[in-house]
């Protein structure tokens, strides 16, 4: 195995599956049987979920919510992923913790760095919930600080496109996909990685971040082996 501990970054969206709203627990068993294999492998595996596929801060705030208020919405829906997540992991014999940046003593623990780092060297799958704790933050912010926190080796962002590409190919017939970038060509480019801070925090610690498909059954598999599917972020 290429990695010995990673950070997977999930989209909300991913979870609906085909849905157009909520989760889709075909879609959230498939996941929990692909990070099953890779943990099987002995790769320690910690886990951020977005929350779009319930509630999106940034469009309520647009609709003339505060946009403190509608961030703090979006974290509690971040933590009912991360639920739903944990649920599927332990049905097929994983362990996990959720860790949450808002208190929820019923459901899950604080976060607290090293306990997430002891959970991870016990074999426990960890997933962070509730983004940073703070509002203006996404989680991608939260995946990349998270990733920096726990020093993984790779922050993995599962989509469904199968890498990045020179335009949106949904959108863009004519679009190429890159195989490797650096940090410095993402910004000359203006390519949508991930937002700015997250983007930023990832290049100053040094950390590669690889963009692909996680809806296609065992690409998990086979970046964690090293091959080359999607596109790798570094240097």
């Amino acid at each position: 195995m290429k990695y010995k501990r990673i950070l997977l970054k999930l989209s909300g969206e991913s979870l609906m599956g085909e849905k157009q709203y909520g989760i889709d627990n075909e879609r959230v068993k498939q996941y929990a049987e692909d990070i099953k294999a890779v943990h099987d492998q002995g790769l320690e595996i910690a886990i951020v979920i977005g929350g779009g596929n319930i509630f999106r801060g940034l469009s309520a705030e647009k609709s003339g919510m505060d946009r403190a208020q509608a961030d703090y919405m979006g974290m509690l829906a971040t933590v009912i992923n991360s639920m739903a997540l944990q649920d599927a992991l332990e049905k097929v014999g994983l362990k996990t913790r959720l860790l949450s940046a808002i208190k929820m003593e019923q459901i899950c623990e604080p976060f607290v760095r090293r306990r997430a780092v002891r959970h991870l060297e016990k074999g426990r799958v960890v997933i962070f919930g509730a983004g940073t704790g703070n509002p203006y933050f996404t989680t991608d912010s939260a995946a990349a600080l998270r990733a920096i926190e726990i020093n993984a080796d790779v922050v993995l962002k599962g989509t469904r496109v199968d890498g990045i590409y020179t335009a949106d190919p949904e959108k863009d017939a004519t679009a190429t996909k890159y195989n490797h970038i650096t940090f410095k060509e993402v910004y000359d480019k203006g390519l949508n990685v991930m937002d700015m801070t997250a983007f930023t925090l990832c290049e100053e610690n040094q950390l590669p971040i690889i963009v692909f498909d996680m809806n296609k059954h065992g690409n998990f598999m086979k970046i964690a082996k090293g091959e080359e599917i999607g596109t790798l972020v570094q240097g």
